[in-house]
């Protein structure tokens, strides 16, 4: 067993690292000003300029391992563009992009596109794939992915309520969902929906997915949701009502019934992301804390030589240093075995990243007093953006679920 990283893996993260120390940390009060005095609801240029970049250098859609591709008898020799790293050399890059909450978009990293462009990759037909996937490849549009639902608990996918139903040469989708997170972009061109075709089949088979262009009449966006205020401008996140959406039958992605099988696949390596990137900005904050005990005196001593800021500052790196352990372990388990053998340690560290990033965020927060809840030191968007995390991609519940019964189930046979 060896934890020390490969030669490849440091190369990717020393460039990447490199790059946002170079090009992006000097941008971030610009881009801040950017959006503070223009449209938030158009591309930034800061970000615009960046990208080209990092595309320049080759930095450009980092994530997409080969294991998953399709068999022979489906490939289509449809050619991705990018660095296309392992989940587990992606995990480090991921982590230095979680540093800066803008910075996986000049990568072209950003959620929900990655998923998107695995779910087009893995399922998508070639006509699919040039239509909707290089594009977006390319960084010329971006997209949504529609699953979420106000009116059911959508963390149980078969309550999905919104219908798929095959008429003619087409679907006609009606539906209600939320937290489409990408929507507000002027630069969202389609969504990925997920919806029952069939309610009668089997609980699994009833759900399938399409593509759906976000132009088609019968969408209407009614409002984007803030998440403790914040908009998340320019992407955002879209409560989207579709009203008899017609779309080609060919859009149908992988085919009737495939819904539910294709959100897994997608599911697990979006989950991950989101860890590995939770374990950067985990450590932001540390840092931050560390500068600010340092910076700062109270009767008669420095933060840091008070005995309460020690223990907060230890705990910190034991707990950050234990998730990277665990998110490194499951990215590999999946690269070795797949997303499904994998589960278990997605759960796993789905569950443990954004708690442990939440209590050291808060920490540092306390250690800035009042200037922590401001916008000065960004800790508190950097909190309200992991709480999310919480709820994204399956709640606490359903991972706890997942772990608790793959527990259960090494001692099902004991008690007989």
């Amino acid at each position: 067993m060896n934890f020390e990283p490969s030669d490849r893996q440091r190369e990717w993260q020393t460039r990447i690292r490199d790059f946002m120390d170079q090009e992006l940390r000097p941008q971030h009060q610009a881009l801040k000003a950017e959006q503070a005095n223009g449209n938030r609801w158009s591309p930034l240029q800061v970000i615009e300029t960046l990208k080209q970049r990092a595309k320049s250098e080759g930095l450009w859609n980092l994530f997409m391992p080969a294991s998953g591709e399709p068999d022979e008898s489906r490939r289509d020799h449809f050619e991705f563009s990018g660095a296309r790293l392992s989940n587990l050399e992606y995990a480090l890059c991921a982590e230095e992009l979680g540093r800066l909450s803008w910075a996986s978009e000049v990568f072209n990293c950003s959620a929900p596109d990655t998923g998107n462009m695995e779910v087009l990759l893995r399922y998508g037909s070639l006509a699919q794939k040039e239509r909707w996937l290089r594009p977006l490849m390319n960084g010329e549009t971006r997209s949504a992915f529609l699953m979420t639902e106000p009116e059911v608990a959508s963390s149980d996918a078969t309550n999905i309520q919104t219908q798929i139903l095959k008429d003619g040469n087409d679907y006609v989708i009606n539906g209600h969902k939320w937290w489409s997170t990408g929507a507000g972009h002027p630069r969202c061109e389609f969504a990925i929906v997920m919806g029952k075709s069939d309610p009668k089949a089997a609980t699994h088979r009833q759900q399938s997915m399409i593509l759906v262009d976000l132009q088609t009449p019968g969408i209407q966006i009614k409002r984007m949701l803030p998440v403790f205020g914040y908009d998340h401008a320019p992407h955002g996140h879209a409560e989207i009502v579709l009203d008899n959406v017609r779309v080609p039958a060919e859009n149908l992605i992988l085919g009737e019934g495939r819904g539910f099988e294709i959100a897994q696949g997608r599911l697990g390596p979006g989950r991950i992301h989101h860890c590995m990137r939770t374990i950067g900005a985990a450590e932001e904050a540390l840092k931050a804390m560390a500068l600010r005990t340092l910076a700062r005196s109270a009767f008669g001593k420095r933060l840091s030589e008070q005995s309460v800021w020690e223990q907060r500052l230890a705990d910190a790196r034991v707990e950050i240093e234990m998730t990277r352990l665990l998110c490194l372990r499951a990215a590999d388990r999946m690269d070795r075995l797949g997303n499904k053998a994998a589960r278990t340690e997605i759960s796993m560290v789905k569950l443990q990243a954004p708690r442990m990033a939440l209590k050291i965020i808060d920490d540092a927060i306390q250690a800035h007093g009042g200037a922590g809840v401001s916008d000065d030191f960004g800790l508190a968007a950097d909190w309200a953006d992991i709480r999310c995390l919480r709820l994204a991609d399956g709640p606490d519940e359903v991972h706890a679920r997942t772990v608790g019964r793959a527990e259960l189930s090494k001692y099902s046979g004991a008690l007989q």
